[in-house]
C-alpha cells in the first residue's frame, strides 16, 4: 500500500562546519508512524570544508533522498521550495577594548548626528521663540524648556527602538527589526534565485 507523507521545507537553519543535517533539522513532517522515526534521521547533507558559509538544499534533493531511502511512497510538498542552510563558524570571544572602542564610536557618532540634524533645522533658535512666546522673556538658555526635551529626546529613542539595553519593552518588532527581516528575505530571494539559475545552468552544460 502506498503511504503519503507531508513535508514542509523550513525557510532557513544555522548549523556548524562539518555538521550533518538531517530531514528534521530542515522540515516538518506528517507520516505513518512506521515511516516516521525514519525519515526523521534520514541524512540529506553533510557540511563540508569546500563549502561557503550558505548552502540551498531543494526540495527536489530531499525527495530524491527520500525516495532512493522508501520506493513506494507519496510525497506531498507545502510551502518553500528551498530550505538556506547557514554555516556559522564558533564564536570568537570579544576583547574588551574592541567592545569599548566600538561603543564609543557609536555614542559620539549617534550624538554628532543629533546635534547636526538640530544645527540643521535650527532647533535652538525655535526653542528660544517658544521659550520666549509662552514666558515673554529672553533667556539664552532656557533649561527650563531644554533639559525636558532632551529626556524626552532620549526616552523616544527608547520607545521608538522598542529596547532598554537587552530588555524588550514589548512584543511589538521595533522599525529596525522590520527593516532588518525586510533585507534578510530579500537576501535569501536573491539567494535563491541565484541557486536556481546555477543548478539551470549545470543542466545546459549536461
Amino acid at each position: 500500500m502506498e503511504q503519503t507523507v507531508y513535508i514542509r521545507l523550513r525557510h532557513r537553519l544555522q548549523v556548524r562546519p562539518r555538521a550533518s543535517i538531517f530531514l528534521k533539522d530542515i522540515a516538518q513532517m506528517i507520516a505513518n508512524e512506521t515511516i516516521y522515526e525514519r525519515l526523521n534521521n534520514l541524512k540529506i547533507y553533510e557540511v563540508n570544508e569546500g563549502d561557503q558559509n550558505i548552502v540551498v538544499i531543494d526540495i527536489m534533493k530531499v525527495i530524491h533522498d527520500i525516495t532512493n531511502q522508501i520506493p513506494n511512497i507519496e510525497i506531498q510538498t507545502i510551502g518553500p521550495s528551498q530550505v538556506i542552510v547557514e554555516v556559522i563558524p564558533k564564536k570568537r570571544k570579544v576583547s574588551l577594548p574592541l567592545f569599548f572602542l566600538v561603543w564609543l564610536l557609536l555614542f559620539f557618532g549617534a550624538a554628532l548626528t543629533i546635534m547636526n540634524f538640530h544645527e540643521d533645522v535650527s532647533m535652538q533658535e525655535v526653542q528660544l521663540r517658544i521659550y520666549t512666546i509662552l514666558t515673554g522673556e529672553v533667556d539664552t538658555k532656557p533649561l527650563i524648556f531644554q533639559v525636558p526635551y532632551s529626556i524626552g529626546l532620549g526616552l523616544g529613542m527608547i520607545l521608538f527602538f522598542n529596547h532598554l539595553f537587552k530588555k524588550r519593552l514589548n512584543e511589538e518588532p521595533s522599525p529596525l527589526e522590520v527593516e532588518m527581516f525586510n533585507y534578510q528575505m530579500d537576501l535569501d530571494n536573491y539567494i535563491s534565485m541565484n541557486e536556481n539559475k546555477e543548478s539551470m545552468r549545470k543542466l545546459d552544460d549536461h
